[in-house]
């Protein structure tokens, strides 16, 4: 998996070139948390509930139905949100289901349950140059960073590529 900083900073950076008319900041912070959600799942372990379990990490929460499911509750709460209902969903589904779209992209583990519930098979990106994270403590060691720099280049760098070649589009049309 990609970092939990890694699925924050996603929703946040391109939230802020879309801008605040659109994107309020209520909803980009509830974006980026809502794009870290999915690994609450390794609270699973705790319990006993295998990896490779249904509702084991990278398992249901990390499905489209999961992304569908926390949408629809952001869409109960637009207006705290400084938004609208179907805004509000679009843009959580989006930031949710960025989750396990990132991690398909990592390099270890044994896949995401992206069609949970209709299937339990575990799938990859087809391309995975994402370093996997190391769950824990292990976070904090070379391998930690060895990560970090597969985040920065292949997540980073390009989510701030597009959040500035979004503001340069904006600004462009601002001044037609």
């Amino acid at each position: 998996m990609p970092t939990v900083i890694t699925h924050a900073i996603v929703p946040l950076v391109l939230g802020g070139a879309i801008g605040r008319e659109r994107i309020s900041v209520r909803l980009r912070v509830t974006g980026a948390l809502a794009a870290m959600l999915p690994d609450a799942d390794v609270l699973a372990f705790a319990f006993d509930i295998t990896y490779a379990d249904a509702f084991g990490h990278r398992g249901a929460s990390h499905s489209l139905a999961f992304a569908l499911a926390t949408g629809a509750v952001a869409a109960l709460f637009a207006q705290r949100l400084h938004a609208r209902p179907r805004a509000a969903f679009a843009w959580i589904v989006a930031c949710t289901a960025s989750h396990p779209l990132l991690d398909m992209l990592t390099n270890g583990g044994l896949g995401v349950a992206l069609w949970w519930p209709a299937s339990d098979a575990r799938v990859f990106a087809p391309w995975q140059p994402v370093e996997v994270s190391p769950i824990g403590a292990g976070f904090f060691s070379l391998r930690g960073v060895a990560v970090l720099l597969s985040e920065l280049r292949w997540i980073w760098l390009p989510a701030f590529a597009i959040t500035a070649l979004i503001a340069v589009v904006r600004r462009a049309q601002a001044s037609r």
